[in-house]
C-alpha cells in the first residue's frame, strides 16, 4: 500500500537526503469527539501537514508512525510536506478539511503555531495534533512534542567516554526550549563521563538546511571536535568526510554511515499515533497534551543500539555505564533534569 503525497512545490533534494528517506520508512481537556465514519475503508481518514520535506527527520518521525498504522489498515493517509513557513499553512490546512473531510490531521506547529490553532478552531468535528510548544485548546487542539532528553544524556555520556580530543560539537536547529533541553542533556550527560570535555554548540536558526549544518559541524570539526552530536540532519556528512564519530537524532541513523554513527537518540511517535488513532475511533478523542507518549516510560524515546563497529571502537567500560544509566532511567531511580534555557556559549546566528 502506497501512500499518497498530495502535491506541493519543494526544492530539489540530494542523495544523502533520500537516503534518510529510505531509513524513516523502515523505522517504523475538551469536548467528546464523535466516532469516526472512516474513509473509504470504514478507517479513520488522517492527513498529514509538515512544514519540512519528510527527509528532515523531525517531520520523517511522524510520518514513519503514521505509514505504519497505513501499512496495518488502521487507517487511510495522505500528506504534504515542505509546506514552509510563509504562510501556506493555513491554507493548506483550510483547502484540505473542505475537500477532503480527514478525521485526524498531525502536524508541526512550530512556526505555524497561530496557523493550525485558527483552523483547528474552526473545524471542531477534525482532530488536530500538532508539534507545539504551547498547550491544547479545547474542544480538539492536542499536542506533542519530542521529550528525548533521556537519550540525549546517554548520548553524551557516550560521546564524553569516546572523545580524544576532550571536544565535543554539536549543531541545532534553534535555540528553544524543545531543542535545549535535548542539547542541554546531552552536555550533562558528557560531563558525567568526562569532566574536562568542551562541548561546542552552534545553532542555525532553521529546522532544515542541511548545507549549513554540515557548515557549521566542519568549524566544530577544525576546533577540535572529534565527536559531533546532529541534531539537525547534515551534520552526519561532515564525520563521515573526516573518519569522526557521529551520534544521529530523531531517529537510529546507522545506516547514513555506518562506520561513523555510534548510537542515536530516538523519538518515536508510535505509542502517540496509536493512542489518538484509538480515541478517535472510540468516539472518545479530547483535545490533551500527549507529553507522556514521547518519553522513555512509553516507549516515545530511547538510545538506539551502540554501534561497536564504529570508528575507534567503543570502550566497554563506558558502555557498560550507559547501559546501567538506561535502566536506572527505565526503573525511575535516575531523573535527568530538564534544562530549557540556551546552552551557555552557543554560537547563534543573526536573526
Amino acid at each position: 500500500m502506497d501512500v499518497q503525497r498530495i502535491p506541493h512545490p519543494r526544492p530539489l533534494r540530494g542523495t544523502f537526503a533520500l537516503a534518510i528517506s529510505a531509513l524513516l520508512a523502515l523505522s517504523a481537556c475538551g469536548g467528546t469527539a464523535a466516532p469516526s465514519d472512516g474513509g473509504d475503508g470504514g478507517v479513520p481518514k488522517v492527513f498529514g501537514a509538515y512544514a519540512t520535506q519528510i527527509e528532515e527527520p523531525w517531520d520523517g518521525v511522524i510520518h514513519s508512525a503514521l505509514n505504519a498504522e497505513m501499512e496495518a489498515g488502521r487507517i487511510e493517509y495522505t500528506f504534504t510536506d515542505d509546506i514552509g513557513y510563509a504562510g501556506d499553512m493555513e491554507r493548506v490546512l483550510r483547502e484540505t478539511a473542505e475537500a477532503d473531510a480527514p478525521d485526524i490531521i498531525f502536524g508541526d506547529a512550530f512556526g505555524n503555531e497561530e496557523a493550525a490553532r485558527a483552523v483547528a478552531a474552526d473545524y471542531p468535528d477534525i482532530a488536530f495534533v500538532f508539534g507545539s510548544g504551547g498547550g491544547p485548546a479545547e474542544p480538539n487542539f492536542s499536542v506533542f512534542d519530542n521529550w528525548i532528553h533521556e537519550p540525549a544524556y546517554l548520548a553524551g555520556m557516550l560521546a564524553g567516554g569516546v572523545t580524544q580530543t576532550n571536544v565535543l560539537g554539536v549543531v541545532g536547529g534553534y535555540p528553544v526550549p524543545e531543542v535545549n533541553r535535548i542539547v542541554n542533556a546531552f552536555i550533562a550527560g558528557a560531563q558525567s563521563t568526562n569532566e574536562n570535555v568542551e562541548v561546542k554548540v552552534t545553532f542555525l536558526n532553521s529546522w532544515f538546511d542541511p548545507a549549513a549544518a554540515k557548515e557549521a559541524a566542519l568549524a566544530q570539526v577544525d576546533a577540535g571536535a572529534d565527536v559531533l552530536f546532529a541534531e539537525r540532519f547534515g551534520v552526519i556528512e561532515a564525520a563521515q568526510e573526516n573518519d569522526l564519530v557521529a551520534i544521529g537524532n530523531m531517529s537510529d541513523q546507522q545506516e547514513l554511515a555506518p562506520e561513523n554513527v555510534a548510537t542515536s537518540v530516538t523519538w518515536n511517535m508510535a505509542p502517540t499515533v496509536a493512542y489518538v488513532i484509538d480515541q478517535v475511533i472510540a468516539g472518545s478523542y479530547t483535545s490533551q497534551d500527549l507529553k507522556d507518549f514521547s518519553m522513555v516510560g512509553k516507549g516515545g524515546a530511547a538510545l538506539a543500539p551502540i554501534n561497536a563497529d564504529v570508528i575507534g571502537g567503543i570502550p566497554e567500560d563506558i558502555a557498560t555505564l550507559v547501559a546501567e544509566r538506561e535502566a536506572e532511567i527505565k526503573a525511575g531511580t535516575f531523573r535527568v533534569d530538564i534544562n530549557e534555557g540556551t546552552p551557555p556559549g552557543s554560537t547563534i546566528p543573526d536573526a
